[in-house]
């Protein structure tokens, strides 16, 4: 079994709830590794790389205001698929649209506080994954489930 690793982002609205271990059961729940995570502030610098792609959009401003607003956490999450089972959990971007049992249906009201940041390809995932970790802050060990949960 090829496994694939993912970044997630519970953001500062998230983690002032008090969803970061309800969130990160869910991923665990299902399987999944968490091969890396940390509590932080995000920096101008960090916020500025992340959402490069933004800049400029009408939403970009309060963006970078709203992901330094206080502590988030990030993980790096693997499994089988994962990208795609992660993005399936999180839910549409906008809460109203995501399907009932996603994580934003279930703990978010509103578009620009949705709870939970998911990256959605595989080069989205290796890039922000570089954003926020350095060598050795991921860690590569068996998890004994994947023996019971997955087909080699």
């Amino acid at each position: 079994m090829e496994m694939e690793r993912t970044f997630v982002m519970i953001k500062p609205d998230g983690v002032q709830r008090g969803l970061v271990g309800k969130i990160l059961q869910r991923f665990e729940d299902r399987g999944m590794k968490i091969a890396g995570m940390k509590l932080i502030h995000v920096t101008v610098d960090l916020a500025s790389t992340h959402y490069e792609e933004h800049v400029g959009k009408p939403f970009y401003e309060p963006l970078m205001k709203y992901i330094q607003s206080g502590p988030v956490v990030v993980a790096v999450i693997e499994a089988p698929d994962a990208i795609e089972q992660v993005r399936k959990m999180v839910g549409a971007t906008d809460p109203a649209d995501a399907d009932v049992g996603t994580i934003r249906h279930t703990w978010a009201q509103d578009v620009t506080r949705n709870r939970i940041h998911a990256a959605d390809s595989p080069a989205s995932a290796e890039g922000e994954i570089g954003i926020y970790f350095k060598e050795g802050e991921i860690l590569d060990y068996p998890l004994s489930v994947h023996d019971w949960m997955f087909r080699d």
